[in-house]
């Protein structure tokens, strides 16, 4: 009898723990390793890991992939265009926080499709969680003026400088970059539209663009980046 309880209680024990570790590590698309910008208020994005996910990674040095496959610049417009997304889904960038903004834009350019599917920036979270399995993060965008006519969009400009960070102004007045968000929030409660048109230079770190993203988003206003040719 001691024998018996002894195999019962092995086998809830075992069973407890297989149930245990497959809550805790669901299965992870296989993609490009990338080092990803952290941000402080992305949002939990799962449909990024599903495995019919459309992903698209930029590596630091400047190589492209759908999935794990290296493409072109057109040959992602073209799949862009083409693919049939389903409508929770959206084009996920996964680029390398050590990017030059000159070498991400592009790939936005390529990916954006007049609003109508979204996409999202994928990053890190900048802090730590006692999960040993993270949820995906990002902050969706959108290239170019897409914003309704007569949008009162608040105008965010980043450009290079000689100083560690790129210099950053709003509506053509230089602030500090801790008070990017609180600034933002100023605009908005007197009455301006939750839309901000971000300007940077291509020659700006894709991180620090993220950045700016990340504060915007923080102060609720969705982002609308300016295209090359802006």
């Amino acid at each position: 009898m001691k024998y018996v309880l002894e195999m019962c209680l092995i086998a809830l024990t075992t069973g407890n723990f297989v149930a245990s570790t497959a809550a805790q590590s669901p299965h992870l698309q296989q993609g490009i390793s990338v080092e990803l910008v952290s941000t402080r208020h992305a949002s939990a994005i799962p449909n990024a890991d599903t495995e019919d996910a459309f992903i698209v990674t930029v590596t630091a040095n400047g190589s492209i992939y759908l999935g794990v496959n290296p493409i072109t610049l057109p040959e992602l417009t073209q799949k862009t265009r083409s693919t049939p997304f389903r409508r929770d889904h959206a084009i996920y960038i996964k680029a390398d926080a050590r990017s030059p903004y000159a070498t991400v834009l592009p790939v936005l350019e390529a990916t954006q499709s007049n609003g109508m599917i979204p996409q999202v920036l994928l990053t890190s979270q900048s802090e730590s969680t006692q999960s040993p399995v993270v949820s995906p993060q990002g902050l969706e965008i959108s290239v170019g003026p897409g914003f309704p006519p007569g949008t009162v969009a608040t105008v965010v400009q980043l450009l290079p400088s000689v100083e560690s960070r790129p210099l950053l102004k709003i509506n053509n007045d230089e602030i500090a970059w801790p008070a990017l968000e609180g600034t933002l929030r100023q605009h908005f409660q007197k009455g301006d539209d939750k839309v901000v048109a971000l300007n940077a230079d291509v020659r700006v770190p894709f991180a620090e663009v993220v950045h700016a993203i990340d504060a915007s988003r923080a102060a609720g206003a969705r982002v609308f980046l300016a295209a090359s040719g802006n």
